[in-house]
């Protein structure tokens, strides 16, 4: 099994106060290519990642991939969830990372470790994970925030990204690791940004809070009526 690049031994978890978050080519019409992921959920778990990241004050950087033409353009709800997120046009590189103004961005952060994101899985968020680890980044890779055509892809995918170094993980895990503990005072904001990914859970909220309500209003149970 490979460990994961450039850890040096360390726990390979996300550490807040050093990482950016890199969401690549999340476009319209690359989405109508996705096949191994419910596009709507895919999208969802895109923007949550947005969210989260604005949340935590964490850089994002956005780019996409020959957007007036067939890819479409980026979803519009990342910017609108990170609204200080930095968008940079690619003059064609298929890797982002071949894109000189994209490497730029990235290390004009001065954050070491990239929590990367792509449509399409084996190729958009792939490739500058592969790059980005060989340059010496700490790489944490999304996999239901990415999407391909087939869930072979995703597997190869996977598997390749695995032995070049990089940590796999969901959107989910993403964010418990980033938001750290429920114990601060925007606990509430970081609920509110679950609820794409977890519209069970935002259930579950709902019913707690009407419990602690009749609880504090002392209201008269149904059952209890005469």
């Amino acid at each position: 099994m490979s460990q994961p690049a450039n850890f040096n031994g360390a726990a390979p978890k996300i550490d807040p106060a050093n990482a950016a978050m890199l969401l690549i080519d999340h476009q319209s019409g690359l989405f109508n290519t996705v096949r191994d992921l419910n596009v709507r959920e895919l999208r969802a778990n895109a923007v949550t990642l947005a969210k989260v990241a604005a949340l935590a004050k964490m850089p994002v950087i956005t780019t996409a991939s020959v957007p007036q033409g067939p890819n479409g353009p980026l979803i519009p709800e990342i910017h609108e969830a990170a609204p200080h997120a930095q968008y940079v046009a690619r003059k064609g590189q298929i890797n982002s990372w071949d894109n000189p103004d994209f490497v730029a961005a990235v290390k004009a952060t001065g954050k070491k470790q990239l929590i990367i994101a792509g449509t399409i899985t084996s190729v958009c968020m792939a490739f500058p994970a592969i790059s980005a680890i060989a340059e010496g980044y700490q790489v944490f890779c999304v996999v239901d925030a990415s999407g391909t055509y087939s869930k072979m892809a995703q597997e190869i995918t996977l598997a390749r990204i695995v032995q070049a170094g990089a940590v796999p993980m969901d959107t989910a895990a993403v964010c418990s690791e980033i938001q750290q503990t429920w114990n601060r005072p925007d606990a509430a904001e970081w609920a509110k940004a679950y609820e794409a990914v977890f519209p069970e859970y935002a259930l579950l909220i709902e019913s707690y809070i009407k419990a602690r309500q009749v609880e504090h209003d002392g209201e008269q149970l149904d059952s209890e009526r005469a």
